[in-house]
């Protein structure tokens, strides 16, 4: 399958205008009190996102451990509870 020239320029004008339209649509929206306000927010997210102390490797290994360790207890603790419970009741009923 071959591509033409043609459709190729067409498609790249075609991404242009649409990418021209997006710029002007913003543009339009932070004419409003609400486009505004949104700049400023995303200006106050990106400021606080500088300051996070992102976590090492290291950190972040041992905490998936821990966290992967309490749900492997915790879950043999409720299939203990869910398996005794189960023979209680069948115990009573037959």
């Amino acid at each position: 399958m071959r591509i033409r020239f043609t459709s190729l320029l067409a498609f790249s004008i075609e991404r242009w205008r649409v990418c021209a339209l997006a710029a002007v649509a913003v543009l339009m929206a932070l004419q409003t009190s609400s486009g505004r306000a949104a700049w400023e927010l995303a200006k106050e997210a990106r400021v606080e996102i500088r300051k996070v102390v992102w976590p090492t490797r290291q950190e972040t290994s041992q905490t998936t451990l821990i966290v992967v360790v309490v749900v492997i207890f915790v879950g043999l603790i409720l299939w203990g509870l869910d398996s005794s419970l189960s023979w209680g009741i069948q115990a009573i009923i037959g």
